[in-house]
């Protein structure tokens, strides 16, 4: 079934919807939460409040992409769970490594509370990402926005796993320079 015709499910309030989001989304949502929170359970718990926040969210909101619409509700509420959940002890998952690889480009907090608010560094990083090749953009993307592995960022971009850290370290770096740059930020 095509995006249009399962939004417009939702909008008439047809409980189908949720079923052909399921099957024609479902995995790789559940792909998604599980990247985040390396536990099939809760991760199959996450996929069904993206589906109850979607119910919700339809109308008034009509997405332009529902592909995008549910990966980020799914996200969101997976990072929610996550941050619920952790511990010291916790196993790393691909958010807790994709946070520590970002690390590089952080800043001191009474730095950023000085230069610059939290929405001038989100557009900072827009910004920067338009500068990239769509490749560069959709490995930075699916690594730090769906939390994805470098396998299977590498997989779908017929990449090496070499290809893949080393580029996505490079953008690390640039980055960096570009958030220094742009809001004159002193590392």
């Amino acid at each position: 079934m095509q995006d249009e015709a399962i939004v417009e499910l939702y909008w008439q309030r047809d409980e189908r919807a949720i079923n052909e989001t399921e099957m024609k989304y479902g995995k790789y949502l559940l792909k998604i939460a599980e990247n985040i929170l390396l536990n099939r359970e809760d991760s199959q718990e996450c996929v069904n409040d993206t589906y109850l926040k979607a119910w919700n969210l339809m109308p008034p909101n009509r997405p332009g992409v529902l592909s995008v619409f549910l990966k980020r509700i799914t996200r969101f509420v997976s990072i929610d769970k996550f941050r619920r959940r952790n511990t010291s002890r916790q196993k790393a998952s691909e958010y807790t490594l994709a946070l520590e690889e970002l690390r590089e480009c952080e800043y001191a907090e009474d730095s950023m509370d000085a230069h610059v608010d939290q929405m001038y560094v989100t557009e900072c990083i827009r910004r920067f990402l338009n500068t990239l090749p769509m490749e560069k953009k959709n490995i930075f993307v699916g690594r730090y926005f769906y939390m994805d592995s470098v396998k299977d960022i590498a997989g779908k971009m017929h990449l090496s796993e070499s290809n893949v850290k080393v580029q996505l370290y490079r953008m690390r770096q640039d980055l960096k320079a570009y958030l220094m740059k742009e809001g004159g930020i002193e590392l």
